[in-house]
């Protein structure tokens, strides 16, 4: 029973889904709104169990004084302060229905004056170390690798006003080797066609991976080996 009860529910979950989405009438239409308001509340015991396990893993570093424990402390207090400023609403609109981000309430203005400045911060140090991995990955030793290298270089440049600059001077039959114009067409072709690819591959592995498990082939979600 521990294993056929939570196969039966998939098979029949995943059943009515998919068919919600090619017969969009009762009751097939009415279960596939049904069944996102159970989702929207198992997410809410997902996110207990999300805090719960980051109190605790940073709970037992601080504890233990483990390596970068500092950091531990720096996370549960910022977990903890936005957790309380959002519950109780502080400086905002009261009540249930209040909106937590609303002008004047304590989450907004954290959110705003801390985890805004900190994330441009954190991704404006990633770019360093994009720029670094992107040279060794580009380095022309084949010549797919030299294609990626160009197509690279070419993107950059377009995107600065170096770019413009180089090759203002040609002439308008030539325009279409203007860096910026080759960086526009490398972008809106090639780019996008492998984009696409990439994402017709995604949507093939989503379907295959949600029919095993609709048709419970795939079985590692129950623990163990499933049997």
């Amino acid at each position: 029973m521990r294993v056929q009860v939570p196969l039966v529910i998939t098979f029949v979950v995943g059943f009515a889904l998919i068919a919600a989405i090619f017969v969009p009438h009762d009751p097939f239409h009415t279960m596939d709104q049904n069944f996102s308001i159970y989702f929207d509340l198992i997410a809410v015991f997902a996110f207990i169990l999300g805090g719960g396990n980051l109190l605790k893993i940073h709970g037992n570093k601080i504890w233990r004084r483990a390596r970068d424990w500092k950091y531990s402390i720096v996370t549960v207090a910022g977990f903890m302060v936005m957790m309380i400023v959002g519950t109780f609403k502080i400086g905002g609109p009261p009540g249930l229905t209040g909106d937590v981000t609303a002008d004047g309430s304590w989450f907004k203005f954290l959110y705003d004056a801390m985890f805004v400045p900190l994330q441009s911060t954190m991704f404006s140090l990633l770019a360093f170390f994009v720029a670094s991995a992107s040279y060794r990955a580009f380095r022309a030793k084949t010549r797919e690798a030299t294609i990626l290298l160009v197509a690279a270089f070419i993107i950059l440049i377009g995107r600065t006003p170096l770019g413009h600059s180089l090759t203002a001077w040609l002439p308008q039959p030539l325009q279409f080797l203007h860096i910026p114009n080759l960086s526009n067409w490398i972008l809106s072709f090639p780019n996008m066609a492998g984009q696409r690819a990439i994402m017709i591959g995604i949507a093939l592995g989503i379907i295959s991976t949600s029919l095993k498990l609709v048709l419970g082939i795939e079985r590692s979600y129950l623990g163990g080996e499933g049997k």
